[in-house]
């Protein structure tokens, strides 16, 4: 599979994998939820070549992940801002970094710490099931066959049946 190819194939990792799949583009998008917005910020902080973090500007953009908006006149100058799209890549941006503080952070620690602005506390991100509403572990997963699914390179080496929901009790607390 070539890489130009990516986009075309009926895999959704591997699509998203052609969007945000190189390293500058996830090093940009990064920097986009620390509040980077400007051309000249981007390149200063990443030390990228002016040609490359044009083009994978661009490419975030024609793709809806950012928007480019105008924030000066005469010279034109724009900043870039994460889209709904974009926004929501922030769990992948974030259990990136959670892996990177679990198996990469130097012994003194973390270099940047995640504060929940709605309780105070720092946190790690934690992906849970959207129907009841426990953590999830690659473990705790079955995938199987989809409706779109057409390719069995796409697909777990043994498909088995479809998906049953299984029923989850949750505990209520003693009043």
């Amino acid at each position: 599979m070539r890489w130009n190819e990516l986009s075309e194939e009926n895999c959704s990792f591997t699509r998203t994998l052609s969007v945000v799949g190189d390293r500058w583009t996830l090093l940009i998008l990064r920097d986009c939820f620390l509040g980077v917005r400007r051309f000249e910020d981007f390149q200063q902080r990443l030390g990228i070549a002016r040609g490359i973090l044009t083009d994978r500007l661009r490419k975030l953009t024609d793709d809806f992940i950012l928007t480019k908006m105008a924030y000066q006149q005469g010279p034109q100058r724009f900043e870039y801002r994460l889209t709904p799209k974009g926004l929501d890549l922030h769990p992948v941006v974030m259990s990136m970094v959670h892996w990177g503080n679990t198996h990469m952070a130097p012994k003194k620690g973390r270099a940047v710490l995640h504060i929940h602005k709605v309780c105070g506390h720092e946190f790690d991100p934690v992906i849970c099931c959207s129907e009841c509403g426990e953590p999830i572990s690659a473990r705790d997963v079955r995938v199987v066959a989809g409706p779109a699914a057409d390719n069995p390179r796409h697909l777990p080496l043994s498909t088995g049946e479809p998906a049953k929901p299984k029923v989850v009790m949750k505990r209520r607390l003693q009043s």
